[in-house]
C-alpha cells in the first residue's frame, strides 16, 4: 500500500480477468475488450505502478520490457516528473523504438470513473523514440500529443516527431493563425514546404524537438534562416533535423 492509502495489488484484483502476467514479478494483465490488452507493473515499494496498453496487436515481450524498464527508471513517478517523461535506451527485437514514455495520471486517465484513487499513482507508459518529446510539455501540450498525436497503444507506429510550424502561403492562401507555432505533422511540414516554390512572400517555419527553428522562403532562390540555397529543402534534411531515426528517414 502506498502513502495515499491506495492498495494497488487489491485494486488490480478487482479488475475483472485480470490474472498474473507470466516472466514479470508483480505484474499483471487483462483484456476490457477484444481489441485492447492492458498490463501493469507494480514498484517494489507497492507505491506506484506503470501501466501499458496495447491495440489489435499485443506484444507479450515488448510489453514485459517496456514495463521492466519503466520501473526500473521510475518513469513518471516523484516530485520532478513531468506531463510526459521519457527515458532513452530502449530497445527490443526488430521494433525501432529507442524509449520508453510516461505520462502522467491526469494526461492519460487510464482509470478516470472507475477507480480514480487508483489513477493518481500510475504511469501510462509506452515505447517510444527520441524526436516525440521537447521534456517541458505543458499539462495541455501533453494531452494534445499523448491523446491527439503519438497513438501510443498502436505498437506498429512510426515516429511523431515534436513538430510546431507556423507557415503562410501566398498562392495558396493556406496558412496559420497567429504568430505562435502549433503543433503539426510531418507529412504536413513535407507539403507545405514543397508548395511554397512559385509563392513569393511564403514562408514556413518550424521547430524541432531541441528548440531549433529554421525558417524557410522561396522568393526566385531558396532561404533557409536567411541563408541562400541551391536547392529547396530535401526529405532527408527534415528528417535529419526532425530527429528521425535512420530507417524510416
Amino acid at each position: 500500500m502506498d502513502d495515499t492509502g491506495v492498495d494497488i495489488g487489491r485494486a488490480v484484483a478487482e479488475i475483472r480477468n485480470a490474472e498474473e502476467m507470466p516472466g514479470l514479478p508483480m505484474a499483471w494483465r487483462w483484456s476490457p475488450m477484444s481489441r485492447f490488452v492492458f498490463a501493469l507493473a507494480m514498484d517494489a515499494d507497492g507505491g506506484w505502478a506503470y501501466q501499458m496498453n496495447s491495440l489489435d496487436v499485443h506484444d507479450e515481450g515488448l510489453t514485459r520490457a517496456v514495463l521492466a524498464f519503466a520501473r526500473e527508471h521510475r518513469l513518471g513517478r516523484g516530485p520532478d516528473a513531468g506531463p510526459l517523461t521519457t527515458a532513452s535506451g530502449f530497445s527490443y527485437g526488430t521494433y525501432r523504438f529507442d524509449s520508453v514514455a510516461a505520462a502522467s495520471p491526469s494526461v492519460h486517465g487510464y482509470h478516470h470513473g472507475r477507480n480514480e484513487a487508483l489513477n493518481e499513482v500510475v504511469s501510462g507508459v509506452f515505447p517510444a523514440y527520441r524526436c516525440e518529446f521537447r521534456g517541458d510539455e505543458s499539462p495541455e501540450e501533453a494531452v494534445t500529443r499523448f491523446k491527439g498525436m503519438l497513438r501510443p497503444t498502436v505498437l506498429s507506429r512510426p515516429p511523431v516527431p515534436y513538430l510546431r510550424m507556423r507557415y503562410d502561403n501566398t498562392r495558396t492562401k493556406g496558412g496559420s493563425v497567429g504568430p505562435s507555432r502549433g503543433f503539426t505533422t510531418h507529412d504536413v511540414l513535407l507539403r507545405e514546404l514543397g508548395l511554397l516554390e512559385g509563392a513569393p512572400g511564403s514562408f514556413v517555419e518550424f521547430e524541432n524537438s531541441s528548440g531549433e527553428v529554421w525558417h524557410v522562403e522561396w522568393n526566385g532562390s531558396w532561404l533557409v534562416n536567411g541563408t541562400a540555397r541551391d536547392a529547396p529543402p530535401s526529405e532527408s534534411w527534415v528528417a535529419s533535423v526532425l530527429g528521425l531515426p535512420g530507417e524510416v528517414r
